[in-house]
Formats: structure tokens, C-alpha cells, sequence
């Protein structure tokens, strides 16, 4: 027994895009609605580091650009995926061909549960920015994010329709960002209050050593360009892999850039760690900008792509299921009724099982994305650890030393922000469901006969 390949026996071959405006719009409309999540992320990860300083500004910058620069290293190794693997499946297919196919399980587990984060914390995110634009909805916080979720996989029954709008939401809100930016450094509405320093006496550099695995959560994502690529049925290997590190460069350039002007904005106008019923995304823009239209724009535009990051995951997460099920006629390592799809292809059992995960995980938290922050950069970095890992092999095997020294490096730094985040204490959860929901799907792949081809099951998701 197999896995059914990446695409239908009866697939057409791959037809290169033609040249000019039709090839520009399928990479605008892939890569900003690939990078949705990532760029969603600025949207609490500056504050997760704020609250893991104490509050203390005077190192939120150093804290910061010590993520973006974990975040190169960790996109340079997707970049080397990409090429590796023009036809998509990211660092599960890398761990099944550098170790054997039982190791891709660790990071479909880690995947799982990192959709089901995802959404929880951009539902809450979302719900927060509203909030913050409308401070009455305070008391309804969790009741607005469960009505966010159901809305959202709500429209996930429409399937993959939605993408350009995707899209143009993550454009919308850089425009947005950037107009806050420039107008807070050139002529800001007003300045906060906050100290620059709260502990002058603690040794700095253990406080950034310490603070910055929580800030962390703006690394996912990062993986979704090397899987995603297995979309693109109609370009060939050599533009799929264009495509590919197209948008990691693009993820790179809007991410890092953004989060360290934003950061810089902070500390320069003094905004610290926001009220209840507020972020500090928020109050940047509120005192960039004042309570004018701008800042209604920025609040909105955030909510959209925040929800967007959601129903992206809406997607990916039930798809992954759908794939690992397999059909009536061929089962897979899950029940078939996980694959079970509608007219638009949506695998609506697996997105009830999402929507599920997904509302436990924001009541749990009470409808404060924060809380949830400390476990997000946990799953996803067991799927970074094992896709280094695998490339460091793949490196040695060929010969290629200075390549393999730099992904061992990568990966001691990727370990290292993954054990700081388990010593918290409750993030272990995450790795724990990630070992049980892995180490399941092994027992099931073992009885179901060990089918082929489970290492091409990102890939194939995406492809579905």
C-alpha cells in the first residue's frame, strides 16, 4: 500500500507560466498569501518580548534584532529546502530522506499542532485589535474570538477561493504599517510614558539571552513557502523553486523590516507594555498616528490579516489530515472520514476537528493571545530542529563542510531557543502533543502496513 502521489496520475504535465503580467499576478497572489502568517505574527511577537523583559525598553531592540537574525538563519535553511525539494514537502520530506521515513512524523506532528496554534492565537489576536479600536467589546473578548472562529472556518467550506484576498489583506496592512512608521518617526501624535529601563541592575545580555525564544512566534511560517510551492502544478521545478525563494526573500524583507522599525518606534516614543483591554501594536499606532483615520485603518487592516493568518491555517491543517487519510478506496494512516470533502474540496470533518482544537486552546486562554505566545514557538522549532538537522546530513554526506558547519550552528541556536522555551514550564505541553500526535500517527502508519511515499505528504497536501 501506498500513498497516492503528489498529483493525479491524469495530472497534465507542468506548463511554465507565460511571461509577464500573468506570471507577476500568480506570484503576488502566492507569496503574500503564503507569508499572511508570518507578517501577522509582528502583530504580538514584539509584545511577547516586552513582557518576557519585564517591560523594560532599553533592550526590546537588542532583543529584537537578536529574532529577526534567528529568523534569517532559519529562512536560509528553507532557502536550501526550496532547492532541494522544488516539488514541495519542507522539513518533513528532508527528515524522511536524511533519516528514514519514521522521522517525518515528528514534524507532521509538530505541524498539527502548530495549525491549531495558529489559529488560536491569530482568532485572538484579532479579537484583541477589535478591542483596542473598541474598547466596549472588552467583555465579550471570548465570545467575539469564538464568533471570529466559527466565521472563519465558516469560509474555509469555500476551500482555496479566497487566496487573492489573502493576498491583498497582508499588502494592505504593510501599507498601513509603513504610513504608521514614517508618520511616528516624522511627526508622531504624542509620546508615552514608558521608563526606558525597569531593572537597570540585571545583567542585559541575560535578559535578551532569556527574552528573545518567547518572541520566537514571529518565526512561523517560515515553512509554509517550501510546502506551498507543491501548489504551483503548472510551473516547472526550476519556478517553483523561483516562486519558492521569491517569497522567502519577500518574507524576510517585509517581516525583519517591520519588526525592527515598529520595535524602534516603541522605544522611541516610550510605549510600553499596553493596558487590559489594549496591545502595544495598538498604542504604537495610536501614538504614531492619533485616534484619526489611520489608526482605525491600521486596527482593521491588522483584524483582516490576522484572520486571514487563521483561515490560511484553515486550510493547510484540515489538508494535512485529509492527506494522511488517504480515501474510501485507498485508507491512509487516519480514518477515511477525515478526507471526506465537499464540492470545493474542503475536508470538512478535519476542519470541525480544527475548529474544535482551535476553540478549547482560546477559552483555555481566555480569549488573550499573550497567554498562548509562550507555547507557539515550541512545536513549530521541533519541525525547524529536524529540517536543520536533515540538512547538516544531506551537507555532510556531500561533502559540503562549511555548508554543514553553518546548519549545525543553526540548529544549536534553533535547540537552544526550543530548550529555553520548555524550561517555562506549561509550553512543554506543546511538545508533548507534538510527541503524541507524531508518535500516533507512526503506530497507525505501522499497522496500516508502513505505505510509501509518507514523506511526500506535506507536499502532497498542498497539492491536493
Amino acid at each position: 500500500m501506498t500513498f497516492p502521489k503528489t498529483a493525479a496520475p491524469t495530472a497534465a504535465p507542468p506548463i511554465p507560466v507565460a511571461r509577464g503580467p500573468r506570471r507577476s499576478v500568480l506570484f503576488f497572489a502566492f507569496a503574500f498569501a503564503v507569508i499572511a502568517d508570518p507578517v501577522s505574527s509582528v502583530a504580538y511577537a514584539i509584545e511577547a518580548a516586552l513582557h518576557a523583559l519585564h517591560g523594560d525598553l532599553g533592550l526590546l531592540l537588542p532583543t529584537m534584532a537578536l529574532v529577526v537574525g534567528l529568523v534569517v538563519v532559519v529562512t536560509a535553511n528553507y532557502w536550501q529546502l526550496v532547492r532541494r525539494f522544488p516539488k514541495g514537502g519542507g522539513a518533513a520530506a528532508a527528515a524522511g530522506r536524511a533519516f528514514g521515513p519514521r522521522w517525518t512524523f515528528l514534524p507532521i506532528g509538530a505541524l498539527v499542532v502548530d495549525f491549531v496554534l495558529t489559529i488560536g492565537i491569530s482568532i485572538a489576536a484579532a479579537a484583541s485589535a477589535m478591542i483596542a479600536l473598541f474598547p466596549g467589546l472588552a467583555p465579550v473578548r471570548i465570545p467575539l474570538a469564538l464568533v471570529l472562529l466559527v466565521i472563519v472556518a465558516g469560509l474555509t467550506w469555500f476551500g482555496h477561493g479566497g487566496r487573492l484576498l489573502f493576498a491583498a489583506m497582508t499588502v494592505v496592512f504593510v501599507l498601513a504599517a509603513v504610513a504608521v512608521v514614517v508618520l511616528g518617526f516624522a511627526a508622531p501624535h504624542s509620546i508615552g510614558t514608558a521608563p526606558a529601563h525597569t531593572d537597570p541592575g540585571r545583567s542585559a545580555v541575560f535578559a535578551v539571552v532569556l527574552a528573545f525564544p518567547v518572541a520566537m512566534a514571529l518565526a512561523t511560517g517560515i515553512e509554509a513557502p517550501s510546502t506551498a510551492i507543491a501548489q504551483l502544478g503548472q510551473l516547472d521545478d526550476t519556478h517553483r523553486r523561483r516562486f519558492g525563494r521569491g517569497t522567502l526573500a519577500l518574507l524576510l524583507v517585509i517581516v525583519g523590516g517591520l519588526t525592527l522599525a515598529l520595535t524602534a518606534l516603541a522605544v522611541k516614543l516610550h510605549i510600553g507594555l499596553p493596558g487590559a483591554d489594549s496591545t502595544q501594536i495598538a498604542d504604537i499606532a495610536h501614538a504614531a498616528a492619533g485616534p484619526g483615520w489611520l489608526y482605525g485603518a491600521f486596527q482593521l487592516t491588522s483584524s483582516l490579516l490576522l484572520l486571514a493568518a487563521a483561515s490560511s491555517s484553515f486550510q493547510a491543517g484540515p489538508g494535512l489530515l485529509k492527506a494522511l487519510a488517504g480515501t474510501d478506496e485507498r485508507p491512509g494512516v487516519l480514518p477515511p472520514i477525515l478526507g471526506h470533502t465537499n464540492k470545493h474540496h474542503t475536508p470538512y470533518w478535519s476542519v470541525v476537528v480544527y475548529l474544535a482544537a482551535a476553540a478549547v486552546i482560546i477559552v483555555a486562554a481566555a480569549g488573550q493571545e499573550q497567554e498562548l505566545v509562550l507555547f507557539y514557538a515550541v512545536s513549530v522549532f521541533v519541525s525547524f530542529l529536524v529540517g536543520l538537522l536533515a540538512m547538516t546530513r544531506f551537507a555532510r554526506t556531500e561533502r559540503k563542510p562549511l555548508l554543514a558547519a553553518v546548519n549545525a550552528i543553526a540548529a544549536a541556536a534553533v535547540a537552544f531557543t526550543l530548550l529555553v522555551n520548555l524550561l517555562r514550564g506549561w509550553p512543554i505541553l506543546s511538545l508533548v502533543a507534538t510527541l503524541l500526535i507524531g508518535g500516533g500517527l507512526f503506530v497507525r502508519w505501522i499497522r496500516a502496513g508502513s505505505p510509501s511515499g509518507i514523506e511526500d505528504i506535506e507536499a502532497q497536501a498542498e497539492a491536493d
